[in-house]
């Protein structure tokens, strides 16, 4: 009996492991897109994997989803508010909802963009007009609550807000912008502005921060439009800078591994790989293979996958930047995420997912199907702008007020 009781506790302990992984964060808990998570379906159904459920509630947007503990967290515009959204993720049950700030109007769909940060039991929440809320995670109870713009002297971006704040080492990481510094670090439990970088002062751009370790040192990395930048995270003082060529907007997260910066805009701009050094940062390559507007860009070995404009989807060598392989006609631009050997690719014009081997010897595809339900609200500009998420062996798509759970467990 006792030997039973031991085979099931390990059982039980190894599935949980298998399925238990979190996205607590914008792409996921490390920022990158990437999720550790195993035992997912290899290849779908002709019909796509089970659907679980979905919701036609989450208000109007292009926030993404996180999620943690069997809760999920999302924002949407309600008539002229901006809110933050929990559900249950297993059920999509509305578990509760708290007032953000104004509404965000915009000519390509209104409403807030960024993805709440869940950390130590709060959600950091950021609206599309700079209204940042902190609130706890079980109920919505407001703990504090700044301006961007009026605290902390940043400015609206024409696009509005779209970052997602970090949360790291008890501080929130985010990019007001202005005179009084780029970024600001302020306390996680009280909102207290902790330092700015006053040395650089650029203007928000719509890319969200990283936390690195570079030779044994954490800093934090930030792209705006014409500037890379490592932060010192205990005084905010800038450790490198690096130029960026950046126009009209400059969107995707940077990437980093083993001691390079990898980044990357559309609009024509291209892409660029840093070597830090000691912190003294040389361009190993830019070009123009990977133009990635704002769907992002994912790192699976040596190798970068997404969609770059006028390109197709490609598979890039971070090392050298050389194009390995690129498709055009499988599927239109949009979103990436990855898990489990395989990239999940969406289409922002027609909502198709597309499972493909994350491979340098080219387009595998494993199954495909289209969101259903989609929505009638978006703005006629808009497309499906919200990344996929996967977590605890399920796939999150959203259009608007629809969020969609799949089940994508093998």
């Amino acid at each position: 009996m006792k030997s039973l009781l031991f085979s099931l506790l390990v059982l039980t302990c190894f599935s949980y492991s298998l399925w238990s992984v979190d996205w607590p964060s914008w792409r996921g808990e490390n920022r990158t897109g990437v999720t550790m998570e195993k035992g997912l379906l290899q290849d779908w159904p002709e019909d796509g994997p089970k659907k679980l459920w979905t919701v036609n509630d989450a208000g109007l947007g292009y926030s993404g989803v996180t999620v943690q503990a069997g809760s999920l967290y999302t924002m949407g515009a309600f008539d002229k508010k901006e809110m933050l959204v929990a559900y249950n993720s297993s059920s999509g049950e509305k578990l509760w909802e708290v007032h953000v700030g104004e509404l965000l109007t915009n000519g390509w769909g209104d409403g807030p963009r960024m993805s709440p940060t869940i950390s130590n039991g709060k959600i950091y929440a950021l609206g599309a007009r700079g209204n940042l809320l902190c609130v706890l995670a079980k109920n919505g109870e407001l703990v504090w609550k700044k301006s961007l713009v009026d605290d902390l002297g940043g400015k609206v971006p024409g696009w509005g807000y779209t970052e997602s704040v970090l949360v790291d080492q008890e501080k929130v990481i985010c990019t007001p912008g202005g005179k009084d510094g780029t970024i600001a670090a302020l306390d996680a439990d009280s909102g207290r502005t902790i330092w700015r970088t006053n040395s650089f002062t650029d203007g928000a751009q719509y890319s969200s921060p990283i936390s690195i370790m570079h030779q044994g040192k954490k800093q934090y990395v930030q792209l705006v439009m014409k500037n890379i930048v490592g932060i010192d995270p205990g005084n905010g003082s800038v450790l490198w800078k690096s130029t960026w060529p950046g126009k009209v907007a400059v969107i995707p997260t940077p990437i980093f591994s083993n001691g390079h910066v990898y980044v990357t805009s559309g609009y024509g701009v291209g892409c660029k790989l840093v070597k830090l050094g000691d912190n003294y940062p040389a361009n190993v390559y830019e070009n123009k293979v990977m133009k990635n507007h704002h769907g992002g860009v994912i790192k699976v070995g040596e190798y970068l996958y997404g969609y770059s404009d006028g390109v197709g989807w490609v598979c890039q060598d971070f090392k050298t930047g050389e194009l390995i392989w690129n498709e055009k006609k499988a599927l239109g631009k949009g979103a990436i995420a990855y898990a489990d050997n395989r990239l999940y690719c969406q289409g922002e014009g027609d909502g198709r997912l597309i499972l493909i081997e994350a491979s340098p010897t080219g387009w595998k595809t494993h199954g495909e199907f289209t969101i259903s339900p989609q929505t009638n609200k978006r703005n006629p500009k808009g497309r499906i702008w919200t990344h996929p998420v996967i977590c605890d062996g399920k796939l999150y798509l959203r259009d608007q007020e629809y969020i969609l759970c799949y089940d994508i467990k093998n």
